[in-house]
């Protein structure tokens, strides 16, 4: 099983983590039932803060991880756990604590009621500092580093069911809850914990159709329920009196799409869904509600064994840390456009190259900050060198820049370099 540890040893949640580094497979025998691995890591890190202004140091990585698979005649469980632990040496000069943690556990389970009927649960819980690891729905909801920490679970249960030869469907279901340490905030001053503790509950049913051998076509539509739970102050001037309060962003939204997957050759493949995505944000005084484009489309080719590259496109909402009231409304989401491509290339039989990038490109909805943009651009490179099966070293480079309206003065640039080394059992 390949293994991609993230550089800096932040390894992301969501399907659009894509800090660089990678590291090859490193005797992960797809046979054992455990497997285990450690990764050690020095780095310079020239804005750990993800400021404004500038703050650079020096540091190292500590990342062990431990797996497990256990195959049952019908049924797959698998588990992993991946502790990081980064020290930053600028932060005990200037007397601070200099060490930040980071846990992440993966638990999936696959069982096959019969050859007609099965069923996966994935969940992966994520408890962090790094706005890299706070992906909730593939777009960011915040791009500055807490002071605190937060935890981030996603949840998704699908249950496949085939009814004839050409018609099957897809019933899943999708929790993503969001917590920060740092609550307390007040209307002039909100807290993460105000702005984006969350609990986030979707249901989506597609209907398939075997339109070709190597083509599904298929029709769908999905419900979700946005709670968000800090019952926290978050912004002075709400119509009738008050304060604007958390669940003031609480919505309901609705998504209708059509899609494909098809096979165009045995080594390339494309998924995509278009449609629509409506919101209605039910408490917020204003009576919001939108409508909105949505799409999920992505394209995988694999070139040589270990070589591939994916490109794709998402477009969705995503809640955000900024809230700018204004004449009696307040920022109450972003629409999002995210694009995002790796390619992962064997240059040697022993030598293996990855690059990565991505860009976001959000529109605030409501308040001051109203069809004003953010984006966030991230590339990451990666070369690692397999010695053997059980031992690999890495070097690579990380781009972050994001691009914030003037009036919040949160712009920013981030460079991280950094080698390491990894060992596997």
């Amino acid at each position: 099983m390949k293994k991609i540890f993230v550089s800096m040893g932040l390894v992301a949640a969501g399907t659009a983590g894509l800090q660089a580094a990678y590291a090859p497979d490193a005797g992960n025998d797809a046979s054992k039932v455990w497997n285990v691995s450690a990764t050690l890591r020095g780095f310079y890190d020239d804005n750990y803060l993800t400021s404004h202004t500038k703050h650079g140091s020096f540091g190292f990585e500590a990342s062990p991880s431990l797996q497990a698979n256990v195959p049952l005649q019908q049924t797959e469980i698998g588990v992993k756990y991946t502790y990081g632990l980064y020290y930053y040496q600028q932060r005990e000069n200037n007397g601070q604590n200099p060490v930040d943690q980071t846990h992440q556990f993966d638990l999936w389970i696959d069982h096959a009621f019969s050859p007609r009927w099965e069923a996966r649960l994935q969940d992966s819980v994520v408890r962090a500092q790094e706005p890299d690891l706070n992906i909730a729905s593939g777009a960011f909801s915040t791009a500055q580093r807490t002071s605190g920490d937060y935890v981030v679970n996603n949840a998704h249960l699908t249950l496949n069911t085939v009814w004839t030869q050409l018609l099957s469907t897809e019933l899943s279901y999708n929790n993503v809850f969001v917590s920060y340490d740092n609550g307390g905030g007040t209307a002039s001053s909100p807290s993460y914990a105000g702005l984006l503790d969350r609990d986030e509950n979707y249901v989506a049913l597609n209907l398939k159709w075997q339109l070709m051998p190597e083509t599904v076509g298929f029709i769908g539509y999905q419900f979700g329920a946005v709670n968000y739970t800090a019952d926290e102050a978050i912004a002075p001037g709400r119509p009738g009196g008050g304060d604007f309060h958390s669940d003031d962003r609480n919505n309901l939204q609705h998504f209708g799409y059509v899609g494909v997957q098809h096979n165009l050759l045995e080594n390339l493949t494309a998924n995509a869904r278009v449609g629509f995505q409506y919101a209605d944000y039910y408490n917020d005084p204003s009576g919001t509600s939108s409508w909105g484009p949505y799409a999920d489309v992505n394209v995988t080719y694999t070139y040589e064994p270990g070589g591939y590259a994916q490109v794709g496109v998402l477009e969705t909402r995503n809640a955000t840390d900024q809230v700018f009231p204004s004449g009696g409304k307040i920022t109450l989401d972003q629409e999002s456009t995210v694009v995002y491509a790796t390619v992962n290339h064997p240059i040697t039989a022993k030598l293996i190259g990855s690059l990565v990038g991505r860009y976001q490109h959000g529109i605030y909805h409501g308040g001051g900050l109203n069809d004003e943009s953010a984006d966030w651009y991230s590339a990451g490179l990666d070369l690692a060198y397999n010695f053997n099966r059980h031992f690999s070293a890495d070097v690579g480079y990380n781009f972050d820049y994001y691009s914030a309206p003037a009036v919040l003065v949160q712009s920013y640039t981030r460079n991280r370099v950094y080698v390491g080394v990894t060992g596997s059992y």
